[in-house]
């Protein structure tokens, strides 16, 4: 059975909503009544049916709206999408990926065939049935980074792996949570990663870099991150800050519901066979307080989490100006029972 894809918008009048089956299967990302940054690394392998999980590279029923709203990020700043000269081996290797894993995952939606150098890629949801030439960037349209991240849900960073570090040499990033490609490309995995608190007095990040500097081909990994969003909105990048900023300020005991948005990402890790890159593809699912308060355990477990959430995260997240109002609000959704142990809904 195929996916049913919803017609929705994430900006002006914000119709995005969640499906309940959806909600379901949301990635929710706090397994304990607490949170503090960690590397949190695991493999990433296909997970229960029916889950974000299930397939490695995930479709949803928000897929052709988030690519009308790709669409129009690019129109509006094609900065978002960039590639130094020497990541275009690494943006073929990321299309082959993408176009076998949606592929595979997907039949009924999305198909490859190939014939030698010779494919031929059809995507029904967004009417598209492309025959190229694996390795000539003159047969598509666009680069191949380019060409197939526009058919694919959620940001993705090409990390050039040199010097014992990584490199942000290539990406596409229009969903992202208040930062910005065109700052990033080109630094390193520390140099991107120092507005951070906390986490590089703990090590982590040299933990993380040694872990991802090791991964193998064919054995990707994965992590969960979040924050907070008011409105559904993807792309909060700082190029549009003077376009959603605001939003913080809107937020009042009566609009909690609608208004505020868990963004969760779920990061995974791929080494490339051809270029030796890493690809960092992470993934942005968003869901309001309203339909998260339909599974009783997350709505204790996020209220506990935000209550006791150190400041400097709360700060460095952007949550300070309107967590004592979300705290309240969640407060009437926790009657101080225990919560069971781990991530999916009770």
């Amino acid at each position: 059975m195929g996916i049913n894809f919803r017609k929705e918008t994430f900006r002006d009048d914000f119709t995005f909503r969640n499906s309940p089956e959806f909600v379901r299967r949301f990635p929710f990302p706090f397994h304990e009544d607490a949170y503090m940054y960690a590397v949190n690394i695991e493999p990433h392998v296909p997970g229960p049916e029916g889950s974000v999980l299930e397939n490695l590279i995930d479709v949803d029923e928000h897929y052709v709206a988030e690519m009308e709203d790709r669409a129009l990020v690019l129109a509006e700043d094609p900065l978002r999408c960039q590639s130094l000269p020497h990541m275009t081996l690494a943006g073929w290797d990321l299309l082959e990926l993408l176009m076998t894993e949606q592929a595979n995952g997907y039949p009924e939606h999305f198909s490859l065939s190939r014939d030698g150098d010779r494919w031929r890629w059809i995507n029904r949801p967004l009417g598209i049935d492309d025959t190229f030439t694996f390795g000539d960037v003159s047969t598509l349209p666009y680069g191949p980074m380019e060409y197939i991240t526009r058919q694919s849900q959620g940001d993705f960073c090409i990390l050039d792996q040199r010097d014992g570090n990584l490199w942000m040499d290539a990406g596409m990033v229009t969903t992202q949570a208040d930062w910005s490609l065109d700052f990033d490309i080109g630094m390193n995995f520390f140099e991107w990663h120092a507005p951070v608190p906390l986490a590089h007095e703990k090590g982590i990040f040299t933990r993380a870099l040694k872990f991802l500097t090791n991964i193998q081909q064919g054995k990707p990994a994965r992590r969960l991150n979040w924050t907070m969003t008011i409105n559904p909105r993807l792309d909060t990048s700082p190029e549009n800050y003077h376009k959603w900023g605001t939003d913080r300020m809107t937020v009042t005991p009566e609009n909690v519901g609608d208004k505020v948005h868990l963004r969760v990402e779920l990061q995974s890790f791929w080494r490339l066979p051809r270029s030796n890159a890493l690809v960092f593809p992470i993934r942005c699912y968003l869901i309001k307080m309203d339909e998260l308060v339909t599974s009783p355990k997350w709505a204790r477990r996020l209220h506990r989490v935000l209550r006791d959430l150190p400041q400097e995260l709360a700060d460095y997240k952007g949550l300070t100006r309107y967590r004592p109002t979300v705290v309240e609000w969640l407060s009437k959704h926790d009657d101080g029972a225990p919560t069971s142990a781990g991530f999916g809904p009770d």
